[in-house]
């Protein structure tokens, strides 16, 4: 009797523990997608985005203020269009200018939004526009190939 008692204790145990491991990766899963309630569409064309992935985070100053809902690739010059979800709490400058940036080494990427002077001959950043100012992904295969060419023509 008392070996049933301890099977169903061990048994709730566990079973409570499924549940709130359940919970908490609902719970993660849902803060990536409804980060800051309300946003607000921008566009911005890349000569290369590497490997930016949608959903991927829009960060000023390590903060994120949004994150990409779509990447698709234009059909007249073939340069990639990233959508950028920003939240509505933020606004930037027409002068703000985008990269892709790199978490680490290694790392994920993701995009950095370095915010633009505030003036009142400056606009601000509204639904559907376009930034202008972008820097490409700097893809690591690249460098180290630039890095050997360099270093084969110095002999």
């Amino acid at each position: 009797m008392v070996s049933k008692k301890v099977e169903l204790a061990v048994g709730f145990f566990v079973a409570l523990g499924i549940a709130a491991l359940l919970m908490l990766s609902l719970k993660v899963a849902d803060s990536g997608i409804s980060g800051g309630g309300d946003s607000y569409q921008l566009y911005a064309k890349f000569d290369n985005i590497g490997g930016l992935k949608v959903r991927s985070p829009i960060k000023v100053g390590g903060v994120i203020v949004g994150r990409i809902s779509d990447i698709s690739l234009d059909e007249e010059d073939y340069m990639p269009i990233v959508t950028l979800d920003i939240y509505s709490q933020y606004t930037f400058s027409e002068a703000s200018s985008l990269s892709i940036l790199t978490s680490g080494l290694l790392g994920e990427q993701y995009v950095g939004l370095l915010p633009g002077f505030v003036d009142e001959s400056v606009d601000t950043l509204a639904q559907g526009d376009f930034i202008e100012d972008t820097k490409p992904a700097i893809v690591l295969e690249e460098l180290i190939g630039q890095f050997l060419f360099g270093q084969g023509s110095e002999d």
